[in-house]
């Protein structure tokens, strides 16, 4: 390790742990680059068309509670 990288790292261990949980975000959100053009409104078009096909009845709805409980015990195989 660098002896710059070193001297980051402890000024970073000096810092609130509000203050560290917000530059892991920004460095976090820097590494993901940009984000995706049109991300939301796809997600919205998504959850709407999900909507209809409910309300329309052309797919059964499962709670979420029989949801997470098949997904544990798949986990537990």
């Amino acid at each position: 390790m660098s002896t710059a990288i070193a001297e980051i790292e402890a000024k970073i261990r000096g810092l609130s742990l509000e203050d560290k949980a917000d530059l892991i975000r920004s460095l976090i959100a820097e590494l993901d680059g940009p984000a995706d053009v049109g991300v939301e409104a796809a997600w919205l078009e998504e959850a709407q068309r999900r909507r209809r096909e409910v309300v329309e009845s052309n797919v059964q709805p499962v709670a979420g509670e029989r949801v997470l409980a098949n997904l544990r015990a798949r986990l537990k195989r």
